[in-house]
């Protein structure tokens, strides 16, 4: 067996970005052949990406990236397991690289950005995401994507933290109300830029509660619909970015469809993703399984 040094696992540990014990085993394995035991380490880590595959994955970051002329732009969740390594360099930095490739690239799909050469990188956003897998030991998986390319308009971004990312397609104005209307959007989270972006059965459901409401606390029947009408009206005001009251007006009272029209500016379309928004997170219930453990040993 070839004598494995500390200088050889140094170099593996580099080359890789894997753990010493995990460097070790491989050049041992490989009979002290740093490039086989790199090339197995390789083989080991697609099989262990691939068995992390099912873990679910709700936290992470969002990231963004705008290219300097402001015309094109993209916005990426990329969940891992762990708040820890949600906040590791080497994840946040692959977030980052993701949104710029596809900023630059414009991939149809994850399937299709999975095979794009990955921005400040070497291989691909695939062989990226399988190597950091096998580096932190959770899997990492690329949720969502969405990219804006603009002609005679501008993009803005706004990140709160990294759990909040909004990308901003609009008209007119300044670089400074685009980063006003996504921290607006950020904080006030509408579902679509006005009424016609709000999903039919999402009104359809408004209305009907309303009518019941009003019925059972003994409105007159030639009422209801116009009590329904008002309901709606305020429930589309409340979700949609042109009536929603902007978080920032001086009276409490400027809506966004007021602000931009002061500023002689527009929205064309925008996207907010929240981390983890719509995964179901398993809930640990540690004091549960010590119980457990302790009623199965007392059976024994």
């Amino acid at each position: 067996m070839a004598n494995v040094t500390a200088g050889m696992v140094k170099e593996l540990r580099e080359m890789t970005g894997l753990g010493m014990m995990e460097c070790k085993k491989a050049l041992v394995e490989a009979d002290g052949d740093i490039k086989v035991a790199e090339e197995q380490l390789r083989i080991k880590s697609g099989a262990k990406a691939n068995k992390a595959a099912s873990r679910v994955t709700a936290e992470g970051v969002v990231s963004s990236y705008i290219a300097n002329d402001s015309k094109s732009g993209a916005v990426v969740e990329v969940n891992c397991e762990t708040d820890f390594v949600a906040k590791n360099d080497d994840f946040v930095a692959f977030a980052k690289n993701a949104a710029e490739t596809v900023a630059k690239n414009n991939p149809a799909d994850i399937d299709a950005l999975s095979g794009l050469a990955i921005a400040n990188g070497t291989g691909s956003v695939e062989e990226t995401r399988k190597a950091l897998v096998m580096k932190l030991g959770e899997n990492v998986t690329i949720r969502r994507i969405e990219r804006y390319e603009t002609g005679t308009g501008k993009l803005s971004t706004y990140l709160h933290g990294s759990k909040i990312g909004v990308l901003l397609n609009f008209e007119g104005g300044d670089d400074n109300l685009g980063r006003d209307i996504c921290m607006h959007i950020a904080a006030s989270k509408p579902k679509s830029v006005d009424s016609s972006g709000v999903n039919p059965e999402d009104i359809a459901t408004e209305r009907r509660i309303a009518i019941e409401k009003a019925r059972e606390g003994g409105k007159p029947e030639a009422m209801l619909e116009k009590i329904a009408d008002g309901t709606v009206q305020k429930f589309l005001r409340e979700v949609t970015l042109m009536g929603q009251v902007f978080v920032k007006a001086e009276d409490g009272k400027q809506t966004i469809e007021q602000l931009l029209k002061s500023k002689g500016a527009s929205v064309t379309a925008f996207q907010m993703f929240v981390v983890g928004e719509g995964i179901e997170k398993k809930v640990e219930d540690y004091a549960a399984e010590v119980a457990a453990a302790a009623a199965e040993a007392a059976k024994g």
